[in-house]
């Protein structure tokens, strides 16, 4: 697999009048030698639990991976690029010191000084359990990341949740709007290969990962472990039951935001190819997606 260090230079790719593809520095992501133009987006679907990125050898050189949270446990340098949207993922990843050889994205990862960690806590009684702080040791800069939902405010919200959907497991549905709250704070280190992502911004990891595919330029896009949920059906995640996920036992969720937020990418980028690799419903009809077997897509890549 070939293994690309990014440089997050200030560029984008755009199209001009006559409708062919240039590079703006204006905008965006990546550096043009470097982005390749096949991309894949690897997802944590229990459909591509075959697919074990330290031990799979993908001989075609032209392809860029992506991979999401805690994809990262599978081993140094299995993917080109690591997404992370949720605090405590963003928080393990760096801890692991993961981003020394991998280009990692982040969302809302807006550096602050690191004092204000200490000044935003003072006068407020908050639980050491919601707060979740970094050790500061060694070259640390003075700057740090600050995320979290307020437990107070999160409270309420649960609340109302309840009201509006009486006939939702409400064990599991207090168990998903807990996740992450508290307050993450996490000192950060010079140079440590960390793009904060401007656009998309809200979006599950794995759409992000594909939009961030797009942009960098890919003209082929294929996708894995992108399983759609369901809250009839129990979670499905290859992680699920291990730190900073859901208990094992926890059920799906809606997948309506996730499909809007794909066919929001196959509408954009109208002039890539993109394939779904092992998809459990191809109901989605865009002129540019096409669905692919796990077998046609080691035959595409050239995967071993």
């Amino acid at each position: 697999m070939s293994k690309i260090k990014l440089d997050p230079a200030d560029r984008k790719w755009e199209y001009n009048g006559d409708g062919q593809k240039i590079y703006k520095e204006e905008a965006g992501y990546g550096n043009k030698t470097q982005w390749l133009e096949k991309s894949l987006v690897i997802g944590n679907g229990e459909s591509r639990s075959w697919f074990e990125p330290f031990n799979v050898t993908i001989l075609d050189e032209s392809v860029t991976t992506w991979g999401c949270n805690a994809l990262y446990r599978e081993g140094l340098n299995c993917v080109n690029n690591l997404v992370a949207v949720d605090y405590a993922m963003q928080q393990e990843i760096y801890t692991s010191g993961y981003w020394r050889n991998t280009q990692c994205w982040f969302a809302n990862w807006s550096l602050v000084p690191a004092e204000i960690a200490d000044m935003m806590l003072m006068g407020y009684d908050i639980p050491e359990s919601f707060i979740h702080k970094t050790e500061r040791v060694g070259n640390h800069t003075e700057q740090c990341v600050i995320s979290g939902k307020d437990p107070v405010t999160l409270q309420e919200k649960i609340e109302v949740a309840m009201k509006m959907n009486p006939d939702l497991d409400m064990v599991d549905l207090r168990n998903k709007m807990e996740k992450d709250s508290g307050v993450w704070i996490t000192y950060v280190k010079e140079d440590d290969n960390i793009n904060n992502i401007d656009f998309p911004v809200g979006w599950s990891a794995g759409n992000t990962a594909l939009h961030l595919a797009c942009q960098s330029g890919a003209e082929e896009v294929y996708i894995l472990g992108f399983d759609l949920s369901s809250y009839d059906e129990p979670l499905n995640n290859i992680y699920k039951g291990t730190d900073n996920y859901l208990s094992s036992d926890a059920k799906g969720f809606n997948s309506v935001n996730w499909i809007n937020q794909m066919q929001t990418v196959f509408t954009e980028y109208k002039d890539v190819k993109f394939y779904w690799v092992d998809a459990r419903d191809d109901s989605i009809q865009e002129n540019n997606l096409s669905y692919l077997t796990k077998d046609s897509l080691r035959d595409k890549l050239t995967i071993l």
